[in-house]
Formats: structure tokens, C-alpha cells, sequence
């Protein structure tokens, strides 16, 4: 299953009908640089473990800066 780029609540939703347990971890930029709309998260990597649960990692969307 790839869920690579979906919306958080969409990943769970898929996760829960293929019987999946999962674990998941957020990160963050390093910088503040680049400002995050914290509401909106994605999955931006996942991986399967040898215990058959799926580890996922969530990121925040960009925010669009108009200057």
C-alpha cells in the first residue's frame, strides 16, 4: 500500500480498512525560514517493519507567502 503524499486523515482512513496498525512521527523543518500551515500534514515517507506495522512520517504544507 503507498500512501505517499496523502493527506493525513486520507493515510488513516486507509490504513484502518487494510487492517493496518501504524506509528507516526512529524518533522519539522530545521529553519523557520519556510513558514507551515500545521493544519494541513502529509505523509511524506512510510515503511513497512518486519512486525508488519506500518511506520509513517507527516510533514506540514508550505504556506504560500505572497510578498
Amino acid at each position: 500500500m503507498d500512501i505517499i503524499g496523502y493527506p493525513l486523515p486520507e493515510a488513516e482512513a486507509r490504513l484502518q480498512a487494510a487492517k493496518l496498525s501504524y506509528t507516526m512521527e512529524k518533522t519539522v523543518p530545521t529553519r523557520d525560514f519556510f513558514k507551515v500551515d500545521d493544519s494541513q500534514l502529509y505523509v511524506v515517507r512510510q515503511k513497512l517493519n518486519a512486525t508488519g506495522e506500518m511506520q509513517i512520517v507527516v510533514a506540514a504544507k508550505m504556506r504560500k507567502e505572497v510578498s
